[in-house]
């Protein structure tokens, strides 16, 4: 009977912190947008291809180049075709799986390995930490798209090599980050309290460092994200990224370059889904960053509350 009532109290706190998110994000109408943009993205991408039954490849020559917006043709040539006649709009839906599942495995990746690394450095700020802080300072040295270049050229452009190489150009932006944080909160009472009380280093970076810093991490991580799709589409367009016949965005504004005075929609679609793309990111970065930080989450806060007193009568009278 009393992990029944633990549970459903368990629901009930995740619910409230559920809708307090979500009051949260309607004070800032651009994150709104930012959100709603990113969710159709990420459905498109995961239940698109399974819908399109091949679209992206399938050729018809009579529409060589067919223009945006005539609406005569099928749904898929709506945004037009490519060299090929294949429909561009499959075709970006195909090409968003590939570039945001690179893109993520980065992130992810590079935040794992450099939060650890940056926890690690932070806290032991004697031999070990210098030796991990030169070393980001020796990758970030080198230009990171320039470093990817090198790397991929000497290496063949699989999807694999594209994803380790551009999570060790990002692995010193969390090194840094982390470290920076836990400097400044290893500092602070409750963690001395737990280390006077006989917490091991272990249990104090896990418990007490970790879940504090990890909003600052995520902060960082959807910043990241934007730059980390902009890197990887630059490599596919320079042609040692994803190579045919894995498609992405950046592969596409490459094949429609030498069309942009004849056919400018080849080119145009997948960079206006990366520009996009990025922005709604970037967008929503800014978001976590307000909510997640107590001094200016009253900013959202007053926005919402504000928003739910012009929708209810004041007078609490029937709106009808």
């Amino acid at each position: 009977m009393s992990q029944q009532l633990s549970d459903q109290s368990q629901k009930r706190s995740g619910m409230r912190k559920l809708r307090g998110i979500i009051k949260l994000l309607f004070g800032d109408s651009f994150a709104v947008m930012a959100f709603g943009f990113l969710a159709i993205l990420f459905f498109g991408a995961i239940f698109g291809p399974s819908l399109i039954e091949g679209a992206d490849v399938s050729m018809n020559l009579k529409l060589r180049n067919a223009p945006p917006f005539d609406f005569s043709t099928s749904f898929g040539y709506w945004l037009g075709a490519d060299s090929l006649g294949r429909p561009i709009l499959p075709r970006l839906l195909i090409a968003a799986r590939t570039t945001l599942a690179i893109s993520l495995s980065v992130v992810f990746l590079s935040m794992i390995i450099g939060s650890a690394l940056g926890i690690v450095a932070g806290f032991y700020t004697g031999r070990m930490g210098n030796i991990i802080m030169r070393g980001a300072d020796l990758v970030m040295s080198f230009p990171s798209l320039l470093l990817a270049v090198i790397v991929l050229y000497v290496l063949k452009p699989y999807v694999f090599n594209v994803v380790i190489v551009l999570a060790i150009t990002r692995i010193p932006v969390y090194i840094r980050v982390a470290r920076a944080e836990v400097l400044e909160v290893k500092e602070r009472l409750f963690v001395e309290s737990a280390r006077s009380m006989g917490a091991s280093d272990w249990r104090i970076l896990r418990l007490h460092i970790a879940p504090i810093i990890l909003p600052t991490l995520l902060t960082v991580a959807s910043l990241d994200l934007a730059n980390v799709m902009l890197a990887e589409s630059s490599l596919s367009f320079l042609g040692i990224g994803v190579q045919p016949p894995s498609i992405t965005w950046g592969l596409m504004v490459a094949d429609g370059r030498n069309y942009l005075t004849s056919a400018w929609w080849l080119a145009f679609w997948p960079g206006m889904a990366i520009l996009l793309t990025a922005l709604s990111a970037n967008l929503l970065s800014n978001w976590m960053r307000i909510a997640m930080d107590p001094k200016l989450r009253w900013r959202l806060e007053k926005k919402s509350t504000s928003t739910d007193a012009t929708a209810a009568p004041s007078d609490g009278s029937d709106p009808s």
